[in-house]
């Protein structure tokens, strides 16, 4: 190995080697310091006599012919007798295998957006015959400000033994690393020829899986894209998916240009995706060498640059330069020379005869303030009064307490000795105001209550209503809706014929609401029934769709009808009569006759003009509430009896 390996040790009389990044295959790879331009540098390094030491000078010339901001230019390059080292532009920033790795998927659009970048820069190198040849994500740095820089164009195939980086083949490798970078930053994984650090992507039948296999959500253009380009070998035996793409890294970046559409805001976004690790990274600052600058090691210092100093007169700034030499300065100063002294507040002070004086600044120090004086001590009890000093006596209208009906520490004026076992004087509790007019107002309330209560019980004990008089009388049987056993009055109706009615219904249903079953409900045989479909959802609304469905019973004529009487099968089962002259569209336009909800299998219905009855043609028997059948719903008419005339 050379010499030349060690932090601290220069390079050509230029180079100082800093940090050792990476070391492989007997090449080494540093992060050095340029003595003349004051900059960081990138340093590849081998022995002079490594069989990589040509290819590694070939590929840094061809490197040089390519002109590119996103690319990091070659500087210099040289053999000595002992190594063979490439300087490279240094470059701040993350590469794309730490973001990945580090937060995750960049998104579609970003990473469409750095990919395209890459394209461009490499389309750049393609057309002056230049590939990179070792195209993976650690050779693709995200700077400090959002942009793309590539590491290592031409010089870090050339180290890992990579031969023909100027052949056709060399370039075909680069397009296909560029659908690796697209498949990498959607889906972490590396899909690239190249070999790089980043997981490998997962393979089927020696085929890299496509990236929807591997991530969700990865958009179709993209998804197709790097399926094309990493399989276009087979192209021939294959659908194209993206039509007449050119397999090249033009292709490929105008493919995803179009894409990303607007690309403002890009960087920013893309900077916003990077591990924050930039901030952690110092520059190394090397100590002052003296050989930099020999010729300016016996030049005389300059002399000192003349200061202003400033002063006010009359609340006006005047400027006036500083002798540069070193003459004594004061008051003795001739007239037009400004005293040297800090400027001071041009604030005026008016005398009584109209002198005027400015304020100035304090020339002594103001005085201290005075010293912080502790306030006596006081006792916490009084101290008993000694002969000759006057006590303190009783409030007047007080009366003293205790033991020795005295104040304790007062004197009682009877000349007795005071004694500290007494206790201070007690205040009775006065009375609060209003407080018996409260309690009494309390008790009569109460009483009242009770007079209230009682009476209210003899009168409900006396058949009487709440007030004591009398009773309302009974609601008359001719209620709209009577139920049980008892049979209303009235000509049962004969010849009466009944078909389905469901208006709300789908009008190509044939046979709805088992129509052919409706002459069960007139038949005058209980034991023969109607039903209605079965339902997932009661009638409503809410919760179910229709409001009703029901039986159009035909009387034969225009009948009166007083009272009809329903045999259901099922509880509860709510249901509505209406009469109408004609066969009716619905019952929307209808007013029911009466109303009511079966509780048990029979429910008796009293129109509402019973005494001459409802005149009709047709009598619609409509359920509005069916009852529940094995977690559904499902009606059913046994018999409808009609009386009338």
């Amino acid at each position: 190995m050379p010499h030349a390996t060690r932090p601290g040790d220069l390079l050509g009389d230029r180079y100082r080697l800093v940090d050792l990044l990476t070391e492989s295959g007997g090449g080494r790879f540093w992060r050095a310091h340029d003595r003349i331009l004051e900059r960081h540098v990138a340093v590849h390094v081998i022995a002079a006599g490594d069989e990589r030491a040509p290819a590694l000078m070939a590929a840094a010339r061809r490197s040089a012919t390519v002109h590119d901001r996103r690319m990091l230019r070659v500087l210099d390059a040289e053999v000595t007798d002992e190594v063979c080292y490439v300087v490279n532009e240094w470059g701040w920033g993350t590469s794309l295998d730490i973001v990945v790795t580090g937060t995750g998927p960049l998104g579609p659009r970003r990473a469409a957006w750095l990919v395209a970048e890459v394209a461009d820069s490499l389309a750049l190198a393609h057309g002056s015959g230049v590939a990179h040849g070792r195209l993976n994500p650690e050779n693709v740095l995200i700077d400090r400000a959002g942009g793309i820089r590539i590491i290592g164009l031409c010089v870090d195939a050339a180290l890992h033994g990579v031969t023909g980086v100027a052949s056709e083949r060399a370039i075909e490798t680069d397009v296909e690393d560029l659908a690796g970078l697209l498949y990498c930053a959607i889906t972490t994984k590396w899909a690239g020829p190249s070999r790089s650090i980043v997981a490998a992507a997962p393979r089927v039948n020696g085929e890299v899986l496509r990236p929807r296999q591997v991530r969700a959500g990865v958009p179709r253009p993209l998804d197709a894209l790097c399926d094309d380009v990493l399989h276009h070998t087979a192209a021939g035996d294959r659908h194209r998916e993206i039509g007449e793409l050119e397999l090249s890294a033009r292709g490929i970046e105008e493919f995803l240009s179009e894409f990303v559409g607007d690309g403002s805001g890009m960087p920013e976004a893309l900077l916003a995706a990077t591990p924050d690790v930039l901030p952690d990274e110092e520059q190394v600052v090397l100590p002052p060498v003296p050989e930099l600058r020999p010729h300016l090691a016996d030049e005389p210092p300059a002399p000192p640059e003349p200061v202003e100093t400033r002063t006010v007169v009359a609340g006006l700034p005047v400027v006036a330069p500083t002798p540069a030499s070193d003459e004594p300065r004061g008051r003795g100063e001739p007239d037009g020379v400004v005293e040297d002294r800090p400027t001071e507040a041009g604030v005026p002070i008016f005398g009584d005869d109209d002198d005027v004086s400015w304020l100035q600044r304090r020339t002594t120090p103001a005085p201290p303030p005075p010293p912080f004086v502790d306030p006596p001590e006081r006792p916490l009890f009084a101290p008993t009064p000694a002969d000759g000093e006057p006590v303190r006596t009783p409030r007047a209208g007080t009366r003293p307490s205790g033991p020795g009906q005295e104040f304790w520490p007062w004197d009682t004026g009877t000349g007795a000795p005071v004694t500290t076992g007494t206790t201070l004087a007690t205040v009775e509790e006065e009375p609060v105001p209003g407080r018996t007019f409260l309690r009494l107002a309390t008790i009569i309330a109460a009483v009242v209550l009770l007079v209230l209560a009682v009476v209210v019980a003899v009168n409900l004990g006396r058949g009487k209503n709440v007030l004591g008089g009398e009773p309302d009388p009974a609601p008359s049987p001719s209620a709209s809706t009577t139920s049980g056993s008892a049979r209303p009055a009235g000509a049962v109706l004969g010849g009466l014929t009944a078909t389905g009615f469901d208006p709300q219904g789908a009008s190509d249903d044939d046979g709805a609401e088992n129509d052919s079953a409706a002459p069960n409900a007139v038949d005058g045989d209980p034991g023969t029934t109607w039903t209605t479909l079965t339902y997932n959802d009661q009638l409503g609304p809410p919760p179910g769709l229709k409001t009703g469905v029901g039986l159009l019973v035909d009387l034969g004529g225009e009948r009166a009808v007083t009272d009809v009487e329903l045999t259901f099968e099922g509880a509860p089962t709510a249901v509505s009569l209406y009469l109408s002259d004609g066969v009716p569209e619905g019952v929307a336009d209808l007013d029911p006759v009466a109303e009511g909800t079966a509780e048990a299998a029979r429910l008796s219905l009293a129109t509402a003009a019973r005494g001459a009855g409802v005149r009709g043609t047709h009598l619609v028997v409509w359920l509005t509430a069916l009852p529940r059948v094995d977690g559904r719903f499902r009606g059913s008419v046994a018999e409808v009896v009609v009386r009338g005339g």
